[in-house]
């Protein structure tokens, strides 16, 4: 079965040949409006955008001149317009109402209006010609879609007419399209924009971006500016992006249908700093492989067999009502004596004296980053601006469909990975029972999968066969008893993992 991107490119090709580039719309036969520079600063892209084929309808009576107006006001970086008609509902006459409404706000306030970015499958250099004339300032050119020879050309003919190619990429083999662009075009017209949704299957997973960032400032330079597409819906994960060092956000869905947060949006991704948070995440994106977390340490001795075994996380209970927890008075030796792995502390009340005594220790770097356990953790610990600067992810029990959309509201709020365990009344963690794989398939549709429950040498190639986990967390599979790691069962895991693989 063609994926979506295929099937969009395919009914673009044909119906150019029924209706030729202009999809008889009548086109200016020269440009009226001078050229605005596209995003020469931090700024956020905010997208005149009716529907998705992920989404379905998202503003179906969006206003595109009007929206664009409300884009000005709200400190947009650039406006981009969707023109594609088939699965976004969009047209080229959107395209020069945007540029309209641009011009009309500058005479207006007297201020430089934002760039317009003319966003669509474009597959031809005609199409490139359309769009200069119609107004736009910049154009995106999808690697994936394109030769780097028609690549090139297009983006050739872009800098021509003195407007930018936006070129989106998302794997290595994108990066040397890009590397053969620049080759002939003046980098000043090219900037790069990595999607973290997967346009074949419309997945999410904001760390993509930051796996290409250092790739692309490798060609195009450190000036180069590198925009974050897709996958942000709220404030908290705009501030998120920002942190990362993101030179650009564009936002389509949630500026699109809440106008009121449109201006929060903008300043929460322009007025973001650099946070321990946002360094761990760039951190693990760029050296991301097939993870396995050992939980429950509470000696030197299991922290290192687990190590030399293969653990890349080793995780330490802050919370005295775990029979796995670690006593605070022996925590810093103990978790000190680790190398080469992560040092996770898990909490499950961040007001509580051992919740308090892990965030001081992650603070002073002995602690790496912090696991939320519950929802409610995680909600008091995100409230907390100071606390949310830490390294961190979430942890939530699931046991219906309802639990997996807690999800949902964890990501929304730009948190880039959560980790799933079982749930047993009573019980937080380390209860030694599976997930259902209804509920596993479920979460890894949507998110990249970090998986907890019951797992241990028995299931552990069937697990990582099936569901093919970014993450495991093992506990009471790997112990001889609450707290103390059996080496032999250890040993075992870490054999049966392996010849998994």
């Amino acid at each position: 079965m063609k994926d979506i991107l295929t099937q969009i490119v395919e009914k673009r090709v044909s119906d150019i040949e029924k209706q030729g580039v202009t999809f008889g719309f009548d086109i200016p036969s020269e440009r009226t409006r001078k050229i605005h520079q596209f995003l020469p600063q931090k700024g956020v892209i905010l997208e005149v955008k009716r529907a998705s084929p992920s989404k379905g309808d998202i503003a179906p009576n969006l206003d595109s001149k009007e929206t664009a107006r409300s884009y000005c006001e709200s400190g947009a970086g650039a406006i981009s317009c969707l023109t594609e008609t088939n699965y976004f509902k969009g047209t080229l006459k959107d395209l020069m109402n945007v540029c309209a409404a641009v011009d009309e706000y500058e005479k207006s306030s007297g201020k430089t209006g934002p760039a317009v970015l003319r966003k669509d499958f474009l597959v031809s250099e005609e199409e490139v010609d359309v769009a200069y004339r119609a107004g736009a300032d910049a154009v995106l050119l999808i690697s994936r879609i394109l030769s780097k020879e028609k690549m090139r050309s297009m983006a050739h003919r872009a800098a021509s007419y003195g407007i930018t190619s936006l070129i989106e990429i998302r794997l290595d083999e994108d990066i040397e399209k890009l590397a053969v662009v620049c080759q002939s075009v003046d980098k000043k017209f090219i900037a790069c924009g990595v999607n973290s949704r997967d346009l074949a299957t419309f997945t999410i997973d904001l760390l993509t971006p930051c796996r290409m960032f250092d790739k692309i400032r490798a060609v195009l330079g450190a000036d180069a500016r590198v925009i974050f597409e897709s996958g942000i819906r709220s404030s908290e994960s705009a501030d998120f992006v920002g942190a990362l060092g993101f030179a650009g956000l564009l936002l389509g869905e949630a500026a699109a249908k809440n106008p009121s947060i449109r201006k929060s949006l903008v300043d929460s991704f322009v007025h973001s700093k650099e946070t321990a948070h946002a360094r761990f995440w760039k951190n693990y994106a760029l050296s991301q492989t097939k993870l396995v977390k050992i939980c429950g340490i509470t000696s030197a001795e299991d922290a290192q067999k687990s190590v030399s075994h293969g653990a890349d996380f080793v995780g330490f209970i802050f919370w005295n009502k775990s029979p796995r927890h670690i006593q605070v008075e022996e925590a810093e030796k103990v978790i000190s004596s680790v190398e080469n792995a992560v040092k996770v502390a898990v909490i499950v009340d961040p007001s509580d004296a051992e919740a308090k005594c892990a965030i001081d220790l992650c603070r002073r770097g002995v602690i790496d980053v912090i696991q939320l356990h519950t929802i409610a953790c995680a909600r008091k610990f995100l409230a907390d601006s100071d606390l949310k600067s830490l390294p961190h992810y979430a942890a939530i029990n699931i046991s219906d469909e309802n639990d997996v959309a807690l999800l949902d509201e964890l990501f929304e709020k730009g948190e880039p990975r959560v980790l799933v365990d079982a749930s047993v009344a009573g019980k937080i963690g380390g209860t030694g029972k599976q997930i259902s794989g209804e509920l596993i398939k479920l979460v890894q549709k949507k998110y990249p999968l970090w998986l907890a429950g019951g797992i241990n040498a028995e299931n552990v190639a069937l697990i990582t066969g099936d569901y093919a986990p970014e993450l495991i967390d093992c506990a009471t599979g790997v112990e001889s008893s609450a707290g103390k790691k059996d080496f032999a069962k250890l040993e075992k895991f870490f054999k049966a993992l392996t010849n998994a693989k």
